[in-house]
């Protein structure tokens, strides 16, 4: 399962606000739901799902703004496929929850 972060950005709008192009693109997210997971941030939206899934889900993301009237787009992709064991936005957060629980290296000098 792949892991990915969005980020779109609709320019040439003739407006600062871009909730209205946001909302109309949490629309295509909640269509794609059963394929995909998402959870959207104040900065981006992070994908959870097969590849190919993701892949078909951002350019749906990209071609929002352009039907909506934006004249340009720029999309900001990352994605971070592990195949050597499953993992999930959960996962990631629980391992590095663990690690905060560990004693710190410094610990030991006290």
């Amino acid at each position: 399962m792949a892991i990915a972060e969005v980020t779109v950005i609709p320019i040439g709008t003739g407006d600062t606000s871009l909730s209205g192009y946001v909302a109309e693109m949490q629309r295509i997210l909640e269509q794609r739901s059963g394929a995909i997971r998402y959870q959207l941030t104040p900065m981006s939206t992070i994908l959870e799902g097969d590849l190919a899934e993701l892949l078909e889900t951002i350019r749906q993301l990209h071609e929002s703004p352009f039907a909506a009237g934006a004249g340009r787009v720029s999309t900001s992709i990352k994605i971070d496929d592990r195949r050597d064991r499953p993992s999930s936005m959960e996962q990631k957060m629980r391992s590095v929850a663990e690690k905060l629980q560990q004693s710190s290296p410094d610990d030991s000098r006290s």
